[in-house]
């Protein structure tokens, strides 16, 4: 479900530059290291609009599926669980919430 909307929008030469901005941005998040500069509310918001906004919360439910699943098997504690709340805050409020609403 998520592998043709990340692959449309990134290609294979841009997976490394890709990875590396998302461990910035959780890096930052979650340890308060400041290694993320950026906006990904715009770059989302510009995906959404390329996908003539069709990404609805089954898209960001199945990204919290992902996100959750190896943080359970792999991760307890405080951070874990901060990882999750910081997820769930993200498909459910701000821009991206108003991505999934039906336009």
């Amino acid at each position: 479900m998520l592998g043709p909307i990340f692959n449309g929008h990134i290609s294979d030469e841009q997976w490394p530059e890709h990875l590396s901005k998302l461990n910035d941005f959780w890096e930052s998040n979650l340890f308060g290291v400041r290694t993320f500069r950026g906006g990904p509310s715009a770059k989302h918001v510009n995906v959404h609009k390329n996908l003539n906004h069709t990404i609805s919360q089954t898209h960001f439910a199945q990204w919290l599926q992902l996100w959750f699943v190896p943080i359970d098997e792999l991760y307890e504690g405080e951070l874990a669980t901060s990882a999750k709340d910081m997820a769930r805050r993200m498909s459910t409020g701000g821009v991206y919430s108003y991505l999934a609403k039906p336009t």
